[in-house]
């Protein structure tokens, strides 16, 4: 199964969580969420995403010198961010579990 599509579909979700714990510039968040195991996902996303979600009101940013280039544009997840994560989460893991049960152990080649 291409994971691109599935990636479109939940990459606020990932970003979301990704800054739930710590802030970050674009190339840090991207690097997480690579790390993460999302290794398919595209940089123009990340960044996309970054910017939609800045508009939408779910993130702050604010700008930290860099010694070895240019400067850095930081984004934080703020109340209204972490309310949206709240709902995604929760509509996630039904779909998830919904999911789970369609597939079951049963009749699913490995």
């Amino acid at each position: 199964m291409d994971t691109t599509q599935l990636l479109k579909g939940v990459l606020d979700l990932a970003v979301l969580a990704v800054l739930r714990h710590e802030d970050g510039y674009g190339y840090d968040i991207l690097r997480r969420l690579r790390t993460a195991g999302l290794a398919e996902i595209g940089d123009a996303s990340v960044y996309g995403t970054l910017r939609r979600l800045f508009q939408a009101g779910y993130l702050t940013t604010y700008v930290v010198p860099s010694e070895e280039g240019p400067h850095r544009k930081y984004y934080a997840i703020n109340a209204a961010g972490r309310d949206q994560l709240g709902r995604s989460a929760k509509v996630w893991r039904a779909f998830a579990s919904t999911m789970d049960e369609l597939l079951g152990d049963e009749g699913v080649a490995a």
